[in-house]
């Protein structure tokens, strides 16, 4: 971890937060669907901080599949290789998993979390938990009807930085009254490539990949890892970064539900992309006394270069800048304070050497691991339960809705629907392609 200095110092990094109770000698037998990246990075951290038995990975790429095997058995304590699956039905048939971790594209997260909850186990399921309202609704009940711990991988809300920048400012009140939020991000996240379509490569099942999405025709942007390009397997940029900063920003105030959800955007610069989603969009979170403003440009300069990706509070007394890299607290009387985010590097020296891995994430997914399982060691729900997962996915969601639609969509909490608007209700599920059934709340 890097020094955390005096504590009278205005600029270092945060420290760490308590770390909750959790059996650390007891056996977890864990599975993973969707090795990838994301997939291997929220394995290992789990691997460090507790007694791991990983017992099944699962993909449809046969390459990620074994790299990720070997990867693993270097990894865990036993160094066995886990057991191999094409397909994640087959895997959870076998019963001997605790905890299962999904790391597969938006597109298949609703139908492996059901079967895995069916299955009897625990969940780190990653964000948004899906790519349609109704998806999300399904995976919610099934965790309460199943009882099992579900933590999302919003990992802000176990960020230490974050955290420190919550408890210091905005729970006593060291802002004022909060009366406008934005968030924002300003990555060039919209491709401008547009590679032909080609045949699929022969380790890859893309006829399982595509699963209960639409059929395009393959091409090596959707896989591996940039099929958040497309729209029939994603929700684009505000389902990728807007739920982290939104989900963030809800968890700081402890906000619910918005009432009303408005966006609007489109391609209007990176046209010669062969991706369909949007390179300018605005949304806005409409919340009691509170609208949350969200901004997505894959195009020019950011308006704060130190913030691109971020959230900004504007309070009566000052001003509370928040990313995953730091945060600033900027008063109106009074010094400021900065922060950088905490690193780990001695304590975990494997985080220097992992590839891909985001270094200045790690200590974030290990937290958020250990509450997930002190979560289920103590009976309760966890930091990104599964509720508050499917309130940010949900609202991101209807941004989108709001920008296809052409207007405002009020949102009905306790209905699950949105008020007066058939068309925007017929959207909240995505037709699934045969033979794959679309998940009901009602009967999982």
């Amino acid at each position: 971890m890097v020094s955390s200095g005096s504590a009278g110092d205005s600029r270092r990094a945060a420290a760490n937060p308590p770390q909750p109770p959790y059996d650390r000698d007891k056996v977890r037998r864990v599975g993973v669907i969707g090795p990838g990246w994301y997939g291997k990075c929220d394995l290992f951290r789990l691997i460090q901080i507790a007694n791991v038995d990983v017992v099944s990975l699962c993909d449809v790429d046969q390459r990620m599949l074994e790299q990720a095997a070997d990867r693993t058995a270097e990894r865990q304590r036993s160094k066995r290789r886990p057991r191999l699956y094409r397909d994640y039905r087959e895997m959870l048939k076998e019963r001997d998993l605790d905890i299962v971790l999904i790391d597969t594209p938006d597109h298949w997260h609703a139908l492996t979390a059901i079967e895995a909850l069916r299955a009897g186990c625990h969940l780190y399921l990653q964000k948004p938990i899906s790519v349609d309202v109704i998806e999300g609704q399904a995976i919610l009940a099934a965790a309460r009807k199943y009882n099992r711990v579900v933590q999302v991988g919003t990992q802000r809300r176990s960020t230490p930085h974050l955290i420190e920048a919550r408890d210091e400012f905005i729970r006593p009140g060291r802002l004022g009254r909060i009366g406008h939020v934005e968030i924002c991000c300003y990555y060039p996240m919209r491709s401008r490539e547009n590679p032909p379509d080609t045949q699929p490569p022969a380790w890859l099942d893309y006829e399982m990949w595509v699963g209960p999405a639409p059929m395009r025709p393959y091409n090596p942007m959707l896989h591996p890892g940039r099929w958040r390009q497309f729209m029939e397997y994603s929700n684009g940029i505000v389902g990728d970064m807007c739920i982290h900063m939104y989900d963030m920003v809800r968890w700081m105030l402890d906000l619910g539900w918005p009432a009303s959800v408005s966006s609007s955007g489109g391609i209007y610069v990176t046209r010669e992309g062969k991706g369909n989603i949007s390179d300018t969009q605005t949304a806005i979170f409409h919340h009691d006394g509170l609208d949350i403003v969200w901004t997505h440009r894959t195009w020019g300069p950011p308006p704060d270069p130190k913030y691109p990706w971020a959230a900004f509070f504007y309070g009566e007394k000052g001003v509370l800048k928040a990313s995953v890299y730091s945060y600033d607290f900027i008063p109106n009387e009074g010094q400021p304070v900065h922060r950088d985010v905490t690193y780990e590097l001695e304590q975990y020296p494997e985080d220097k050497t992992e590839e891909r891995l985001e270094r200045h994430v790690a200590p974030a997914i290990r937290y958020h691991m250990m509450d997930l399982l002190s979560a289920i060691d103590n009976g309760r729900r966890p930091v990104a339960d599964i509720e508050q997962g499917y309130v940010s996915t949900a609202a991101c969601i209807l941004a989108n809705l709001s920008a296809q639609t052409g207007r405002t969509l009020h949102w009905d909490a306790a209905a699950g629907r949105v008020r007066g608007d058939d068309e925007a209700n017929r959207l909240l599920a995505r037709p699934y392609r045969s033979p794959w059934v679309h998940p009901d709340p009602k009967t999982v």
